[in-house]
């Protein structure tokens, strides 16, 4: 096994719609606990998304792509409400198992989950201050890339940030200690280091994207995309 090119022959057990689903669900639980330890999205809120939603002076609408079991906009209604903005959430994913495990989690009033994907959203005349994704980039193929990131950037009329693990040797080693309190009845450590051997480098993600985002490194083992929505 080498780290050197991205493994984009790769696929996750969980992307496959034949795969356990008693495993699957459980996965879905333990997210937000993994993500907490490695997703870096505390900084990413603190530094890029609070001081655009405090500065709008107004009540903002956020969009999670691909947002899987709904972990991540859990914890940015949390961070946010703490902060006192006035926030609603939409994770919209194409997968009718992540919708489903979504819908599971504890309801908040200020969180809505849809079976959706950008296409459909754009179709549907949806719009937002804020486009954001966590560990999406990876799975997607140069053409999806693509239209992943013109669709998400025709969303927002403010930020886009789509946030992905980094690959690299300390990355998949640390990874492949760490989550094994957390592994037992999931596919955590399976589809976690194949994600991050299928993952990019800051210049990989920059040359994929092009011109109009930025990317660099907000957090160890951490790439963000940021681009500036044309909606």
């Amino acid at each position: 096994m080498t780290l050197r090119e991205r493994a984009v022959g790769l696929t996750e057990i969980m992307d496959d719609p034949a795969c356990d689903p008693v495993r699957l669900a459980a996965t879905y639980r333990r997210f937000g606990a993994v993500n907490r330890l490695v997703s870096g999205w505390g900084t990413v809120y603190r530094a890029r998304l609070a001081p655009l939603l405090r500065g709008l002076g107004r009540p903002a609408r956020v969009l999670d792509l691909g947002s899987g079991g709904g972990d991540l906009l859990v914890r940015l209604d949390r961070l946010a409400t703490r902060d006192g903005l006035d926030v609603q959430w939409t994770g919209a994913d194409p997968d009718p198992r992540a919708h489903e495990a979504a819908l599971r989690r504890p309801a908040s009033p200020r969180i809505r989950f849809v079976q959706s994907d950008s296409t459909a959203l754009l179709a549907a005349g949806e719009r937002f201050d804020a486009v954001v994704s966590n560990h999406v980039l990876h799975h997607l193929s140069p053409e999806a890339l693509a239209g992943f990131a013109r669709d998400s950037l025709d969303l927002a009329t403010g930020s886009v940030l789509h946030a992905d693990i980094e690959r690299g040797r300390l990355a998949y080693g640390l990874y492949a200690a760490g989550v094994l309190p957390l592994a037992p009845g999931t596919f955590l450590h399976t589809d976690g280091l194949r994600s991050i051997r299928r993952s990019y480098r800051v210049d990989e993600l920059a040359a994929a994207l092009g011109d109009a985002w930025r990317v660099d490194r907000p957090a160890p083992f951490r790439v963000l995309a940021t681009g500036a929505g044309r909606a």
